[in-house]
C-alpha cells in the first residue's frame, strides 16, 4: 500500500474507536497533498456530521461530488446530513441517488423507508421496506462486494467475492456479481461462463438473463442475445431495458431500420432521451441520413448539458461544422469541473476537429492531446503483450507450419479480408469491392477474435499465452472445422451473394491461422503513409478497442510492429495477401480498382469506380468521407500538424521509408 492508502487506513481506524477530531485533522493535513482523493474527502465529511458541523459536511460532500460523482455513498453521507437538518425532502432524494447508483446501501433504503412512513407514502416505505429485507437474506461479504462494485472498486470486489464463493461454493448472487465484474474488465469469456452456470442453476432469474444478453452482445453474438432478449421481453414487455436491449440486437445485426423504430418507442416518455438520441442518430448515420442524423445528435446534446459523445458524434461525421455558440458550450462544458472523465475526453476529440476545421492547429492540437491523454489514462493497454504475440507468430507460423497443412481449411472463397490499420483507407477499399454486384459488404467482424479467444482457452498468462502456440499442434481436420464454423456464425450478415467483406483491421495479427482455415480467402493489406495513418489514430476517437492508439509513443510501436508482421507473412506465404496504398489508390483510382479486382478474381464493374454513389450501411468512421468522390487533399493534412509531431517522426525511424517495402 502506499503512504497515503495507509494514512487513509489509519483515519477509518480513528473513525472506528469514535476519535473523530484526531481523525478529521490528519484527513485535513493529508488533503493538502491530495486534495481530490475521494476517500479522504469522505472520511472528512463523515467526521464533520458526527461532531455536528453539518454545514461543514455539506460543504466537504459538494467537494467529493465534483471530482467523484459516481460515489454513491457521497450521497447516503448527505441523505444523512439533511435528516440532521430535519430536512426530509431533501433527505429522500439524496438517499434515492445514492441507490440508484449503488442497489446494495442498507442504510439507505432503511432510512428512507422510515422517511416515506414519516412523510406519508406507505406505497414507498413499503418498497424501500422490500430492499431492505432483500438485502437481509443476500451474505454480508455479497453486499459488501457489490457496494464496492458500484463504487468502481473492481479489484476489491472480486477479492472479496472470490473468498466468498471459495469458502461457500455455488451461490448465483455472488457468481452473478463475479460475471459483472469481468463484464466491467472485459473479461467476457469468464462472464460468459458464469452467467450460464447461474442461468442453469436459476432460469428463471431475468437480472442474470439480462447481463448475460450484455455479454452476447459485446462479444458481438448478436443472435444468440436476440434469443435472451426475446425471452425476457415474454416475462415483461414493458420494460425499458429490455426493449433497450431489443433495439441493440438489431443494430448488431445490421437492421437498422428496425432499431429506430424501436428506439423512436422508447422515447415517449423518456426520464433521460439523451442516450436514446444517440443512439438514433448512429443509426442514422450508418444508414447515409446525414441531415437527419445531425438533428437526432443535437437533441442529444441538448437533453443533456455537456454531454461528450453527443459532441464527439457530430464531430466524427468528419463534414459536419460547429457553430459558434455550440463551440463555446462544449468549452465550457470541457473545463468545468463537475464534467465527468468520459464527457471531457469526448468533448476534448471534438473540439480538436472543430478547431481543425478553423484552421486553428495550435490549440486543436493541444485538445487532441489532453483527450487522448485522459483516454490513456483509463486504459489498461500493454504494447508488450502485442509485441511478444508477433514475435510468436513469427516462430510458429513458419515454412514448416504451412508446408503441413496445405491441404487444410475449409475451401470456400467466400471471405475477402481486409486489414492493416484503422485510418488507413481500409473503409474506402470496402466501399469500392462492396459496390461490384457479386461483394456484400458487411462490417467489421469479431469472428476471427473470437476464435482466438477460443484457441487462447481459459487462465493464460500474458507471458505466456496459448495462442498462437497451440496452431503448431493442430489438425488438417481441425482447421476445417474453424473455417466452416466462421462461415457459419457469419451467414447471419449476408444476403446471398457469392462473396463478403470481413474488414476488422487487427486480423493483420492473424493472417497465418486464416489461411490455415480459409486457404480460399482473398486478403487486401490496406496501407497509409505512417505519418498520415498514425495521427489519424491519434485524432480519433474509437468507440471500442484500438487501445494503441491514444498516445504517439504507442502508435508508433504499434504501427512498426505491424510492418514486422505484414513483413513476415510476405515472406511465408509469398503473394497470399495483396497490398494497397491509399495513396496509390487516391492518384489512381480506377487502376487500383482493377488491380483489386483482378486479385479477388471478380469481372471489372463501373459502379466499384463511382463507389460513392453506392447506398449501403457504413459503420465506421469514415462512414461519410465514402459517400464523396476522392478528394487528393487529404493526403497531407497531418502536416497542419508537423510543428508537434516530431516525436512521432522519430519514434516511427525507418517504418517512413520501409512502409512502401513490397
Amino acid at each position: 500500500m502506499s503512504a497515503v492508502e495507509l494514512e487513509v487506513q489509519r483515519i477509518r481506524q480513528l473513525l472506528q474507536e469514535r476519535r473523530l477530531a484526531e481523525a478529521l485533522r490528519a484527513a485535513e493535513a493529508l488533503l493538502v497533498t491530495v486534495p481530490e482523493n475521494r476517500d479522504l474527502l469522505f472520511l472528512s465529511a463523515h467526521a464533520q456530521r458526527l461532531q455536528g458541523d453539518i454545514p461543514a459536511a455539506l460543504t466537504t460532500l459538494t467537494a467529493l461530488e465534483q471530482v467523484h460523482p459516481g460515489f454513491s455513498r457521497l450521497y447516503q453521507e448527505r441523505g444523512h446530513c439533511y435528516v440532521a437538518l430535519k430536512q426530509a425532502p431533501e433527505a429522500i432524494d439524496a438517499f434515492l441517488r445514492g441507490v440508484h447508483m449503488n442497489p446494495a446501501l442498507p442504510a439507505s433504503w432503511s432510512m428512507l423507508e422510515g422517511l416515506y412512513r414519516l412523510s406519508g407514502q406507505p406505497e414507498n416505505a413499503a418498497r424501500a421496506a422490500a430492499h431492505v429485507a432483500t438485502l437481509k437474506k443476500l451474505p454480508a461479504e455479497v453486499v459488501t462486494a457489490t457496494v464496492l462494485f458500484s463504487d468502481g472498486e473492481l479489484a476489491e470486489a472480486e477479492q472479496v467475492v472470490r473468498a466468498f464463493l471459495l469458502k461457500h461454493g455455488h451461490h448465483i448472487e455472488a457468481m452473478r456479481l463475479l460475471a459483472r465484474i469481468g463484464l466491467q474488465r472485459d473479461a467476457l469469456d469468464d462472464a460468459q461462463l458464469l452467467l450460464e452456470a447461474v442461468l442453469d442453476l436459476a432460469p428463471e432469474y431475468h437480472a442474470a438473463r439480462f447481463d448475460y444478453a450484455q455479454v452476447l452482445i459485446k462479444r458481438h453474438m448478436y443472435q444468440r442475445a436476440q434469443q435472451q432478449a426475446d425471452m425476457l421481453l415474454a416475462a415483461d414487455r414493458s420494460d425499458r431495458n429490455y426493449r433497450t436491449l431489443h433495439a441493440m440486437t438489431f443494430v448488431g445485426l445490421g437492421l437498422h431500420e428496425r432499431a429506430i423504430e424501436l428506439y423512436r418507442e422508447l422515447l415517449t416518455d423518456a426520464p433521460q432521451p439523451a442516450d436514446l438520441h444517440l443512439s438514433i442518430a448512429h443509426s442514422l448515420k450508418t444508414l447515409g441520413r446525414r441531415e437527419a442524423a445531425v438533428a437526432e445528435y443535437r437533441a442529444a446534446a441538448a437533453a443533456r448539458a455537456g454531454y461528450g459523445d453527443a459532441y464527439w458524434s457530430l464531430a466524427n461525421l468528419k463534414t459536419y461544422r460547429f457553430e459558434d455558440g455550440e463551440l463555446q458550450r462544449m468549452r465550457t462544458a470541457e473545463a468545468a469541473a463537475s464534467s465527468s472523465v468520459v464527457d471531457r475526453y469526448h468533448l476534448c476529440f471534438a473540439l480538436g476537429k472543430a478547431l481543425e476545421d478553423r484552421e486553428q492547429y495550435a490549440q486543436s492540437f493541444e485538445y487532441y492531446a489532453r483527450g487522448n491523454a485522459l483516454k490513456r489514462s483509463e486504459s489498461r493497454y500493454r504494447p508488450e503483450v502485442f509485441e511478444l504475440n508477433t514475435r510468436l507468430q513469427i516462430e510458429v507460423c513458419n515454412p514448416g507450419l504451412f508446408a503441413r497443412n496445405k491441404a487444410s481449411g475449409a475451401r470456400a472463397p467466400d471471405p475477402i479480408f481486409i486489414v492493416g490499420l484503422p485510418r488507413s483507407g481500409s473503409t474506402l477499399l470496402e466501399q469500392i469491392l462492396a459496390s461490384h454486384s457479386a461483394v456484400e459488404g458487411t462490417q467489421e467482424l469479431a469472428d476471427i477474435p473470437r476464435l482466438v479467444v477460443d484457441l487462447q482457452g481459459r487462465d493464460w498468462e500474458p507471458g505466456n499465452p496459448r495462442y498462437p502456440g497451440v496452431l503448431a499442434h493442430m489438425s488438417a481436420e481441425e482447421y476445417r472445422r474453424l473455417g466452416e464454423k466462421y462461415l457459419s456464425d457469419t451467414r447471419t450478415y449476408r444476403t446471398g451473394k457469392a462473396h463478403f467483406i470481413d474488414k476488422m483491421p487487427n486480423n493483420f495479427r492473424h493472417i497465418g491461422l486464416i489461411h490455415l482455415m480459409l486457404p480460399n480467402a482473398k486478403i487486401i493489406d490496406a496501407r497509409r503513409n505512417p505519418m498520415a495513418c498514425c495521427f489519424g489514430n491519434f485524432k480519433q476517437l474509437f468507440a471500442s478497442g484500438q487501445e494503441f492508439s491514444y498516445s504517439t509513443e504507442d502508435i508508433a510501436r504499434y504501427y512498426r510492429t505491424y510492418l514486422e508482421l505484414m513483413r513476415h507473412w510476405d515472406a511465408v506465404l509469398p503473394g497470399r495477401v495483396l497490398r494497397v496504398q491509399h495513396e496509390d489508390v487516391v492518384t489512381d483510382l480506377e487502376g487500383n480498382v482493377r488491380r483489386m479486382l483482378d486479385y479477388c478474381e471478380l469481372e471489372f464493374e463501373p459502379a466499384c469506380v463511382e463507389f460513392h454513389k453506392t447506398e449501403r450501411s457504413v459503420r465506421t468512421a469514415s462512414s461519410e468521407q465514402v459517400r464523396q468522390p476522392i478528394y487528393r487533399e487529404g493526403l497531407d493534412q497531418w502536416r497542419h500538424y508537423e510543428p508537434w509531431l516530431g516525436p512521432l517522426r522519430e519514434a516511427l525511424g525507418d517504418a517512413l521509408t520501409r512502409y512502401r517495402d513490397q
